[in-house]
């Protein structure tokens, strides 16, 4: 049926257009008018179950359609009256049966119609359409950054934010057009009286100079038909009309306007009661009807006593209601991650101010998903007044992982050690990074970059920061959940591999352990397919995440090759045998990692000796290298932890044929 409706619309339109100019049979006329009639009770029915306006967008278009049908129909009505003095069987009965046959009857109940829909109906709802289309036009650009901003939190995906732009573009259109179509139903009440004088004034040259008739019968004749026709498309227009009050004056609703009214009327039984005690005084009064106010007292009374009374299966009221315990577990929720600002920084986070904030969180979980391979859940940003007006917090779990302070009107200034300090500039320290830094006002911001410093806008500090607690607790904020979401990924595109793993060889929690170790050294989950082979080949060997976690980097070694640099030379740092031998007798499993049982004092001399090999290195903005045996890395990287939590510790079996490594150093209790 849709297939042809654009088709179906365009020849109804053409038809109408001819209408006018065409004259058209009695019967045929009857059958347009009922189908006027038809058309504008569908329409009023349509409004009522209508919950909110855009669910009826055709409405301006369609009011443009119905009146120029009805137009159409008066120029027909009125050549069949002019020339045959008979315009069909509906005109006629409206005429005859509604008037009662009495023409002044029937013009005066037509003027009240005209009245009604013109001056009431009409006149209100172009008003209301008038002013929706203000506001709404007004609150565009607040809409819009509110969308904005559920999507740079992440609250919402672009496909959501492009629904509700496109929702708020409707509506704006909606209600624009509707104030224009209004101007259709006032010109069709004002066309309707002004055809109904010209039907009833030719009616009488006609009847009495053409066709030889008396003053009495051209009165008899016409005025009964022209009467007729003005009442058989002015009912339908008021109905359309009514429609169009139904459509703008409604607010979205959670179902239609019949039971909206019902059920908000009858919300409180007092008032009906009330309504009824004023009833039955009005009954009571000396002149006035007694029976009918006394007959709605009463129904108003059983209404209101029916609403009133509880169910009579009801259960005994528990002394809590029902929402208590989830309105109570609502305020346990705590943000993976949040962001609180001091009221003085809150013009960071908003874009009527100049803020870019909000699009530099945004940019911080895509490069989070470039980078490290994982998904960071919404950022919240909100404000805190205990904090200082300047400072910021970043809480992971409601826990504070990261703080600073941003002066006012001041930016960031990071170089080399050996620049002469900046013009104005206030000694701090990077916080993301914990750097020597300047803050310099904005007006030598341009002066100390051309002397060789970076300057770094507020914005951009925090959203540094930001990244680097992102990337130093991405172990935490990966978890079962993220992980479901990836496997989820994974089993569109390679169902045999995931279904072969999970949950036959490895469980989600074993998966989620070897992950959180890769992230845990840094190492990114770029390559989840190549993680996950490695993985499947390797659960029928062990299930122990440690060594699940070494078969996995074994088979990451390029990946390992590129993100250490060792495409180029890099000087390295190894482990003496002896020393790993003694290791690896002293390592125990444990719940979070190998367990490394050495005396106090042995356990110190090896860190001493670490953090001086680890001192002649020359690492060029690379994380330190350590080199030793696979059996026992994990051992010698927890080792490594207390002397530069940032050294990377490889095994000898994850360097690529093509890696260019150089021993400068060994590390153990003889060296």
């Amino acid at each position: 049926m849709n297939r042809f409706a654009d088709v179906a619309l365009a020849g109804a339109v053409a038809a109408v257009v001819l209408a006018m100019v065409l004259p058209l049979p009695a019967a045929l006329l009857d059958l347009l008018l009922s189908l006027n009639l038809s058309l504008s009770l569908v329409i009023l029915f349509t409004s009522i179950y209508t919950r909110e306006p855009l669910e009826f967008s055709a409405l301006p278009s369609l009011l443009l359609i119905t009146t120029l049908f009805r137009l159409a129909l008066n120029v027909s009505a009125t050549r069949l009256i002019l020339l045959q003095g008979y315009a069909g069987a509906v005109i006629e009965s409206f005429g005859r049966f509604v008037v009662g046959g009495n023409a002044l009857v029937g013009f005066v109940v037509f003027l009240i119609i005209v009245i009604i829909q013109f001056v009431v109906i009409t006149r209100g709802a172009e008003r209301v359409a008038e002013v929706a289309a203000r506001f709404t036009l007004d609150a565009m650009p607040g809409k819009q950054l509110a969308i904005d901003a559920d999507l740079n939190a992440g609250i919402i995906g672009e496909e959501e934010a492009r629904r509700r732009r496109g929702a708020i573009q409707r509506e704006a259109d909606f209600y624009g057009a509707m104030d224009g179509a209004a101007k259709f139903v006032k010109g069709d009440a004002v066309a309707g009286v002004v055809i109904v004088v010209i039907d009833l004034v030719g009616g009488f040259v006609v009847g009495m100079v053409q066709r030889g008739l008396t003053f009495q019968q051209a009165l008899a004749t016409y005025s009964l038909l022209t009467v007729g026709d003005g009442l058989v498309t002015q009912i339908p227009a008021l109905l359309i009309s009514t429609a169009t009050g139904f459509v703008v004056t409604r607010a979205a609703g959670e179902s239609d306007l019949g039971r909206d009214i019902t059920s908000q009327l009858a919300r409180n039984p007092r008032v009906l009661a009330l309504a009824a005690a004023a009833l039955a005084l009005l009954g009571l009064v000396p002149g006035l009807p007694t029976l009918p106010f006394l007959v709605l007292a009463a129904v108003s009374f059983a209404l209101a006593m029916g609403l009133g009374r509880p169910p009579a299966a009801t259960a005994p009221q528990p002394s809590l209601p029902p929402a208590a315990p989830e309105d109570v577990l609502s305020l346990i929720d705590l943000d993976p991650l949040e962001i609180e600002l001091g009221y003085g920084l809150l013009p960071l986070a908003d874009p009527a101010q100049g803020g870019d904030l909000l699009d530099r969180v945004a940019q911080v979980r895509r490069q989070a998903a470039m980078e490290l391979g994982i998904t960071v859940p919404p950022i919240r940003i909100r404000d805190n007044l205990a904090l200082g007006p300047h400072a910021y917090c970043i809480r992971l779990r409601s826990v504070p992982v990261g703080q600073g302070e941003i002066p006012p009107g001041r930016c960031l200034a990071i170089g080399p050690e050996g620049l002469a300090p900046p013009e104005e500039g206030e000694a701090t320290r990077d916080p993301a990074f914990g750097l020597p830094a300047w803050w310099v006002a904005r007006p030598a911001a341009a002066r100390a970059e051309a002397t060789g410093y970076t300057v770094v806008e507020p914005s951009a500090v925090l959203a540094t920061h930001l990244s680097e607690v992102v990337r130093r607790h991405a172990p935490e904020l990966f978890g079962r959940q993220e992980l479901q979401g990836l496997v989820e990924h994974l089993r569109q595109r390679y169902p045999a591999l995931v279904d072969d793993l999970l949950p036959h060889r490895l469980s989600l929690g074993e998966v989620l352990r070897v992950l959180q170790n890769l992230l845990r050294e840094g190492i990114p989950l770029r390559d989840p397919v190549g993680i996950f082979e490695a993985l499947a080949d390797a659960a029928g060997q062990s299930r122990d995440p440690e060594v699940l976690t070494g078969w996995v980097r074994r088979r990451l070694k390029r990946q390992l090759k590129v993100h250490y640099g060792l495409d180029r030379p890099r000087r390295v740092v190894t482990v003496d045998p002896e020393a790993e031998q003694r290791i690896l007798e002293c390592i125990a499993p444990g719940d979070d990692g190998p367990i490394i049982r050495l005396d106090p004092a042995s356990l110190r001399a090896f860190q001493a000796a670490l953090r001086s090999a680890l001192s002649r290195l020359d690492p060029e903005g690379n994380p330190p290298l350590i080199l030793c045996s696979g059996p026992v890395r994990a051992a010698v990287r927890r080792l490594s932890e207390a002397v530069l939590p940032g050294a990377a510790v490889l095994a000898y079996e994850e360097l690529d044929a093509g890696a260019k490594v150089e021993a400068v150093g060994t590390v153990g209790w003889s060296a």
